[in-house]
């Protein structure tokens, strides 16, 4: 497909992408603590923010980590923390953990959901500056990425200090035109008309929706609800999903094929099979198995 290829969400990034990825090996269990959940399909019981979860361990590992799902912990398995995990933890707080040092604690987890959100902003910005057909506005997007990862680096009281919405609000603008222009460029590629359904776009309320075998190419599903959506066999090709709800969305067969700021916590909240065709940079779910579901 030209230059407009499978693989330019995966090449030359500026950031790599493993410090975009979480890696629990060097966090403090920040996503066990910091953060609350209440007692749903999700999650067994309630939590409060600041709250250790009663699997965690002593050496910050969960304690039920391979019996997840079995014991109701399915969002542990969905959840993605773009490395703010690793980043607050070895490099904001030096490699000291908030259970050898309680007195860090409460700084810790206030600044871990701001420092996660700042990282999600940086995950979509490295990717759009791997996009050959955003070129046109790559200093634009190379300055933002700059901007924000100079934020990430700050100390956790200057973190929690941080309205993370200002900085979205000026990223925002950024994603979505380099979407436009790679989205303009990929249509010239396929050959007749793309028959997107009239209810698709952005922000469009999918929830169950049928759209097995639809075509969503170049689609602006921006925040769409696509939750429990039958998408079996869709074609998702340069599909903008950046924000889309897909849990429990039916993914098997479908091709996302370079999708735009489809991250890998979305796809862990899908179901999907070996037939599914996702972007190089981003991981097959474990769970998904023929016949599989969430």
């Amino acid at each position: 497909m030209s230059h407009l290829d499978e693989q330019n969400a995966a090449e030359n990034p500026v950031l790599p992408w493993s410090s975009l990825q979480a890696d629990c090996e060097s966090c403090f269990g920040l996503c066990c603590a910091a953060l609350p959940f209440s007692a749903s399909s999700d999650f067994a019981r309630d939590k409060a923010a600041g709250q250790p979860c009663p699997q965690l361990r002593e050496d910050y590992r969960c304690g039920i980590h391979g019996k997840l799902r079995q014991q109701g912990y399915r969002g542990c398995t969905v959840y993605d923390c773009f490395g703010a995990g690793q980043k607050l933890s070895q490099h904001t707080f030096q490699g000291s953990g908030w259970l050898e040092a309680p007195e860090s604690a409460s700084r810790m987890f206030e600044a871990f959901p701001v420092l996660w959100q700042l990282q999600e902003l940086l995950s979509h910005l490295n990717e759009a500056l791997t996009l050959k057909a955003a070129q046109p506005i790559r200093g634009d997007l190379l300055a933002s990425l700059r901007e924000i990862e100079e934020l990430t680096l700050q100390s956790a009281d200057r973190l929690s200090e941080l309205s993370v919405s200002v900085y979205r609000a000026a990223v925002s603008p950024l994603l979505l035109q380099a979407s436009e222009l790679v989205r303009q460029e990929a249509r010239k590629t396929f050959s007749g008309p793309l028959r997107t359904p009239k209810k698709a776009g952005r922000g469009a309320d999918l929830i169950g929706a049928k759209l097995r075998g639809a075509d969503l190419r170049c689609a602006n599903l921006r925040g769409a609800y696509l939750i429990a959506a039958d998408l079996q066999g869709a074609d998702l090709r340069y599909a903008d999903l950046i924000g889309a709800d897909l849990r429990d969305a039916d993914l098997r067969g479908a091709d996302l094929t370079g999708c735009l700021f489809l991250s890998q916590a979305q796809l862990n909240a899908a179901k999907g099979d070996e037939a599914t065709r996702i972007p190089p940079r981003l991981a097959r779910p474990s769970h998904w198995q023929p016949g599989s579901s969430v």
